[in-house]
């Protein structure tokens, strides 16, 4: 068996990349996410496509974020973690799952072969997350007047509430960064993010006991795969008292009155209590998604 080329592409070959087989249906969960030619690289044996990846970022990043296409023929992890070690960029891995996939075998091979590659290339599993899409068609969810919301044009209140927040977490991504540099990184990076999304930054909501103290914020925001739950968290002194379904139930109708058709969110499978949040306010599970960093 010879050797795999791995290649970057272009526009003049990107075509390449759409000759591997799509059995987990990447394209279709895809229509929306506009991926660069020159962040697209395939392995190929005997000319033939055995490995792909794309790397993804926003429209203004000068390097991708993260891995969020990653697919293998079958029998070719080796290919596939080549092509994963060679790339010049170390970010994280995606693998968006059909939900439900455990329960298929087809499916589940096909995950297998994925997570071998990536595991091959060094890549270690950080979370399982669940990802949500809500419609309109699933009805909003009802709104409650518990609390107030008010816009809060300081980023040092919103810095303030999320080291709060992830003082007390079970997010993933939040506890690694904990790990790393603390809960200012924590907070440091949620920010980050609500700043890189295209949205308005006046949408960011904090929200009020009728005391006046602060329960919570909530993030409406617009990736650039459309609107999503940007943020939702709960001052860690407020809990047990349902104020994530609020915070959730405002957020999407928020996005709703600025006209989405359709609201994007994720959590972690592990988070249980915000899972239940989503399924109460009427958010089906639409995906998998296996979160993987570089080791």
């Amino acid at each position: 068996m010879t050797d795999p080329v791995i290649r970057a592409l272009d526009a003049s070959d990107a075509a390449l990349f759409d000759t591997l087989p799509d059995p987990l249906g990447a394209r279709e969960g895809h229509r929306r996410t506009r991926h660069r030619p020159d962040w697209k690289r395939v392995a190929l044996r005997d000319g033939r496509v055995v490995a792909r990846g794309a790397w993804w970022g926003g429209p203004d990043d000068t390097e991708p974020l993260n891995v969020n296409w990653f697919d293998v023929a079958d029998g070719e992890e080796e290919a596939g973690a080549a092509l994963l070690r060679s790339a010049p960029w170390q970010v994280e891995l995606e693998l968006n799952l059909p939900s439900g996939w455990r329960d298929d075998p087809a499916l589940r091979a096909a995950a297998g072969t994925r997570v071998t590659a990536a595991r091959k290339a060094g890549y270690d599993l950080l979370v399982e997350r669940l990802i949500y899409r809500w419609t309109t068609g699933h009805g909003l969810p009802e709104r409650r007047a518990r609390l107030e919301y008010r816009a809060e044009p300081d980023d040092a209140v919103f810095l303030d509430a999320l080291r709060r927040i992830h003082s007390v977490t079970l997010d993933a991504h939040a506890l690694k960064a904990i790990a790393e540099g603390g809960l200012d990184r924590a907070a440091q990076e949620e920010l980050d993010f609500f700043h890189w999304c295209p949205s308005p930054r006046a949408w960011w909501q904090v929200a009020y006991t009728p005391q006046g103290e602060t329960a919570g914020i909530h993030i409406p925001a617009h990736n650039p795969s459309g609107p999503c739950v940007g943020f939702i968290g709960v001052l860690p002194e407020h809990r047990g008292r349902g104020y994530a379904y609020d915070l959730l139930a405002e957020c999407t109708h928020f996005l709703a009155e600025r006209g989405a058709e359709f609201v994007a969110a994720a959590t972690d499978r592990g988070n249980v209590p915000m899972a239940a949040t989503f399924a109460r306010a009427g958010y089906p599970v639409v995906k998998e998604r296996l979160s993987f960093h570089p080791g």
